[in-house]
């Protein structure tokens, strides 16, 4: 089986991680929440030999879009989200995108659901809707590599906010007990802020659990 190999740009006001991974020896990689910089993105990816193939975001806040405009105007790539948070990402106030002074849009070219899988770039992602910091969040787990992509849904020791619109604390509470806390205790847990944990990590050491 070939390696997932796992690169990070972070970028924007809010430190945002911008995950694009691709299995080892391929060179079609799949870019997780652009947040901002789209044409950089592209450039570093495109140093080291790679292609965009797909945008999956797991939200619709601003600091996670902010860069799609423009990797898809270098890439012609689909950009992915759950339906449930349409809503959001399309309504500049609701996606807070008027706090850079620049108000922003997104509607994905591709709505998906709870409990989809997607095959990327040779990659297979399962869609795990995760409801709480904003009404729509997912997170994309990778069961063949053990590793999911959380987004704003839980953090190293922490969790999201939900005083944003749509946002709901106890939604996010069970979102994680039901969708993370029942993955083994070895997945790694990839965030959209900080470094890195994982499901055993959190479930012994989170301070909200």
């Amino acid at each position: 089986m070939a390696e997932l190999q796992i690169g990070r740009i972070v970028l924007g006001s809010c430190a945002t991680n911008c995950y694009y991974i691709h299995k080892e020896g391929k060179t079609e990689t799949v870019v997780i929440d652009p947040a901002d910089r789209g044409t950089y993105i592209y450039e570093k990816i495109k140093e080291k030999g790679l292609s965009v193939a797909a945008i999956l975001l797991t939200h619709g806040h601003f600091d996670h879009i902010l860069g799609v405009k423009e990797l898809q105007a270098a890439t012609g790539a689909k950009t992915y989200l759950l339906k449930e948070e349409v809503p959001l990402s399309s309504d500049p106030e609701k996606n807070l995108s008027g706090w850079t002074g620049t108000q922003v849009s997104l509607v994905p070219d591709v709505e998906v659901s709870d409990g989809e899988e997607l095959t990327l770039a040779g990659i297979t992602f399962k869609v795990l809707a995760t409801p709480g910091h904003t009404d729509g969040s997912c997170c994309y787990y990778l069961k063949e590599d053990g590793v999911v992509f959380c987004g704003d849904t839980v953090f190293l020791e922490s969790v999201g906010r939900t005083d944003f619109p749509t946002g709901s604390g106890s939604k996010l509470l069970n979102s994680v007990r039901e969708k993370i806390f029942t993955l083994p205790d070895d997945v790694k847990l990839y965030p959209g802020h900080g470094d890195a944990t994982s499901v055993e990590h959190e479930k012994k050491y989170n301070p909200f659990f």
